[in-house]
């Protein structure tokens, strides 16, 4: 029998909190007990998710993100907490990556049509923020946590899709502890992290999604006890410019759209916001190098590989078996 966790599953019961959020909608499943103020849970964990959206969306034009990419270069700029966090992992994972995780890519996601600026590809805008991406060098942009506050050291443009939202996640896990939630998982998008186990203390099961273009599949099972899952793939945003489809993720270093034959990759990790970064680092990265960094970092991580006999899958650590075939539905 699953092991019972001290709120037995008759005094707790299950609720889902949701709304919509950076496009798309965030969810709480938490099982409590009757004595938690839900609609207080719920204006907390909208707050928190809205407040990291003001801070770092692309989208919006007096978000901290785009104060920090209209500033003079060499000018310094004070940026909420919060968001220095980010940046900080965002630099950590771009070193650790050697750049195939680049948050500096924003030019280079507004000339491929994928951010708020157009919505195709534009060959001159293509063509600049190719060579500014070629004159930049590694320490481009400067951080001075202590100060609350950073500056950029050449003409660039911050992008954080690849790493905010599951720092939104995180966000949420914090505001949920806060309240004394001890079951529950919570989700944007592809990123979840679980808080514990489901009162009946059964892990919670986390469907991964096949990655077909325009469909909903599971591909496999993953269960999380106090872990986050995030995953990155070429299928859910992508251009089709003639017989080429375009993933929205720039890898810098080719200064594209990235085009190699990792259809997803699936990252855990202890925070969400780590999973996401590396997500995207990987997908960058590619099967040969991206599978030799997962090794060096240690990293529990599934390759989807598009090949020609189908769909390939590699995995490391608790991957190494590959994830487990479809079967009771799971929290996506």
């Amino acid at each position: 029998m699953p092991k019972m966790s001290s709120e037995t599953a008759v005094t707790c019961k299950r609720t889902t909190l949701h709304g919509p959020a950076m496009g798309t909608r965030w969810s709480a499943t938490v099982d409590i007990d009757n004595t938690l103020d839900l609609e207080a849970l719920r204006m907390e964990l909208a707050t928190a998710v809205e407040q990291v959206d003001g801070q770092m969306s692309p989208w919006k034009p007096d978000s901290d993100l785009m104060r920090l990419n209209r500033a003079p270069v060499d000018a310094w700029v004070d940026l909420p907490a919060d968001m220095l966090v980010v940046l900080d992992c965002a630099l950590d994972v771009q070193r650790l990556s050697a750049g195939a995780f680049d948050p500096c890519v924003g030019d280079l996601v507004d000339a491929w049509g994928f951010g708020a600026v157009r919505d195709t590809p534009d060959a001159q805008a293509i063509r600049a923020a190719r060579h500014s991406t070629l004159l930049r060098g590694g320490g481009s942009l400067e951080l001075e946590a202590g100060r609350g506050r950073a500056r950029k050291h050449a003409p660039l443009q911050v992008d954080l899709c690849g790493i905010a939202k599951g720092y939104a996640v995180d966000r949420m896990v914090a505001v949920l502890q806060q309240h004394g939630v001890r079951h529950a998982l919570a989700a944007l998008d592809g990123e979840l992290r679980a808080v514990g186990r489901q009162a009946s203390g059964v892990p919670w099961a986390v469907a991964l999604e096949r990655p077909d273009v325009g469909l909903r599949a599971v591909q496999g099972v993953v269960e999380l006890e106090d872990l986050a899952v995030a995953t990155s793939g070429d299928y859910r945003r992508c251009l089709q410019v003639g017989e080429t489809r375009l993933a929205h993720t720039m890898d810098a270093r080719r200064r594209a759209p990235v085009n190699n034959a990792v259809a997803s990759v699936t990252v855990l990790a202890r925070t969400c916001m780590h999973a996401d970064a590396w997500a995207t680092a990987l997908l960058v990265a590619g099967p040969d190098e991206g599978l030799a960094m997962a090794q060096t970092m240690g990293l529990d991580v599934l390759f989807l590989l598009r090949r020609a006999e189908g769909l390939v899958e590699l995995g490391l650590g608790r991957f190494g078996h590959a994830a487990e075939p479809p079967r009771a539905a799971g929290a996506r």
